[in-house]
């Protein structure tokens, strides 16, 4: 059955011999984010990462706020000098760029696991609904988990940090907690691309793992000049600079930085349509 163009089709002829026609609507994208939905709320595992998402967010948040109150006066000169309160609350997002990265790679390979992905593809033979489907309704998940994650953990954390804290008019407070949402749902997406291009749970959660951690360390360890030529490009290190207000040198302006982390998840989900549209399920 093509859902591109045909408008009825024949059925059965009903008990009075006469002949039915059943109205056949085309796939849009629209429908194939409805499905989308579908299948994500119907998977606990998804709520569940979701969910330890946004908690480890504003714990770690928490936990970190109050050791440092706690031991300001006996940090070392070096660490207070360097301290700052809303990258201080923030540090939960090295920890949900990983799980909202996992969410996105799994929201795809598990259907290539278990096999149902030639399902889906049958009902949608055009295939690139599928995709943008699956980053519409992992890209909102996260976009949403995001911006309570760390709007609550900024509130929570500038609490506990007592008399070292800092309210929304603190230099870029505002732009580093909505930033750092906007950063973790590009990553979920970057997952999904992920999930696609590999096709393997394993492989997926490592390529992300590879791009978001170790290639930042593997040119740490080459020589200076390249680390600073090619060290901001690298992917969470030009999204990293719009939510971190550290005095880091080497870091690109912060939108200039994200531009460039959302080219190389664009780029990603390109790969990721192409090799969708030409390979088998």
């Amino acid at each position: 059955m093509s859902t591109a163009t045909s408008a009825t089709s024949s059925a059965p002829a009903d008990q009075g011999g006469r002949r039915r026609s059943v109205q056949v609507r085309p796939v849009t994208t629209l429908t194939a984010t409805r499905a989308e939905w579908v299948k994500f709320r119907s998977l606990r595992s998804s709520w569940l990462v979701t969910g330890l998402t946004t908690v480890g967010v504003i714990g770690i948040a928490a936990l970190i706020a109050h050791f440092t109150n706690t031991h300001f006066a006996t940090m070392h000169p070096q660490e207070r000098a360097h301290f700052n309160p809303v990258t201080t609350v923030l540090n939960g997002v090295n920890f949900a760029q990983l799980t909202l990265g996992i969410l996105g790679v799994l929201f795809v390979t598990g259907e290539y696991g278990t096999g149902m992905i030639r399902a889906t593809l049958a009902a949608v033979p055009r295939r690139l609904p599928v995709l943008a489907g699956k980053v519409a309704v992992v890209g909102a998940i996260a976009l949403v988990a995001s911006i309570v994650a760390t709007v609550v953990s900024f509130l929570v954390g500038e609490q506990l940090l007592g008399s070292h804290s800092v309210g929304w008019g603190y230099p870029g407070a505002t732009r580093a907690v909505l930033g750092a949402a906007l950063y973790l749902t590009v990553v979920s997406l970057l997952g999904v691309a992920l999930g696609f291009i590999v096709r393997s749970t394993a492989g997926g959660i490592g390529a992300l793992f590879g791009l978001l951690l170790i290639l930042p360390v593997i040119f740490e360890a080459l020589p200076s000049s390249w680390n600073a030529t090619v060290g901001p490009y690298l992917p969470s290190n030009a999204g990293g600079a719009l939510w971190q207000l550290s005095p880091d040198h080497a870091l690109l302006s912060p939108w200039a930085g994200f531009g460039i982390f959302c080219a190389w998840t664009a780029a990603a989900l390109v790969v990721a349509g192409l090799l969708l549209r030409r390979r088998d399920a």
